[in-house]
């Protein structure tokens, strides 16, 4: 982690199953942080922006996500009437045995997604709101047990949004796969390079249109979309964590030119790289 990102000692102890941290009038004067436990968190009545990752995004009113350990996160805004609730949780709870159960898949799959930071919908949002609020002011197991609702209900729900990058959260491989972690090795060791669908097939012994097809099934992207995102988790990585100029990290990344550069990232994460840049800068410098 770069030093301008801070570990955050979050106040729970091992005999915790969660901890509730309930800001009225939050000033949002945090850095940017990481912390190994998971963190559900409620920002209500504000707006700013979120960073989570390498997704910077706007917010406003009420924005409810859920990030997994060890990601870096943020929010920075200005109101005198924002409250925010945050419920961190150890990475055990639930436990591995817990979401081996059929019924728990949901949650194992949530907590799985979280590590990209998820952002639930408005309307799951408006529907949490008073069950968050009300669990900040419950004591005893009926809590953990409400708390076990509120993520099964969360995974369940629809229209929820992966925020920052697979790659730059090192998620690369979601699968099982054989193949598909013999292509990112191969992705990883050539990002730098061309790289064609026809030289991938070729190592997992697959024709062309029979590797797009299993690729997108496996992946739920095409194999270009993917490579793309990649690349430009990648860019996002080393625009944050190193001093490299945006030149070099463009071709590092495997792009062939800058404009074409500049125009691709601006597409995936809605800004130019040295605005992104620039952003974290901001964010960051408390």
């Amino acid at each position: 982690m770069p030093k301008r990102i801070i570990r955050e000692i979050a106040p729970l102890s091992k005999d915790d199953f969660f901890v509730i941290m309930n800001h009225e009038n939050a000033k949002f004067d945090f850095p940017v942080h990481y912390h190994p436990e998971y963190e559900l968190n409620l920002v209500i009545n504000a707006e700013g922006k979120r960073i989570i990752g390498d997704s910077i995004q706007d917010f406003d009113d009420a924005d409810l996500v859920l990030i997994g350990p060890n990601t870096p996160h943020a929010w920075t805004g200005q109101s005198k009437e924002a409250h925010v609730i945050t419920i961190q949780f150890h990475s055990v709870f639930p436990s591995e045995q817990f979401l081996a159960r059929k019924l728990a898949s949901p949650i194992k799959d949530l907590l799985e997604q979280s590590k990209m930071g998820i952002r639930f919908s408005k309307e799951t949002t408006a529907l949490m709101i008073p069950r968050i609020m009300k669990l900040s002011n419950n004591k005893g197991f009926d809590s953990v047990l409400e708390m076990l609702s509120i993520l099964y209900d969360l995974a369940t729900s629809r229209n929820k949004t992966n925020l920052s990058s697979p790659s730059y959260v090192r998620q690369f491989d979601t699968t099982k796969s054989r193949r598909i972690k013999i292509v990112n090795k191969y992705l990883y060791e050539n990002i730098q390079n061309p790289i064609k669908i026809n030289d991938v097939a070729d190592i997992v012994h697959m024709s062309p249109s029979a590797f797009s097809h299993f690729f997108k099934k496996r992946t739920q992207r095409s194999f270009t979309e993917y490579l793309t995102e990649l690349r430009i988790g990648l860019a996002a990585r080393l625009l944050i964590d190193s001093e490299k100029n945006i030149s070099e990290i463009c071709f590092e990344c495997g792009f062939n030119n800058i404009s074409n550069f500049n125009r691709t990232f601006k597409t995936q994460k809605g800004c130019t790289p040295s605005e992104f840049r620039s952003q974290q800068k901001l964010i960051t410098i408390h």
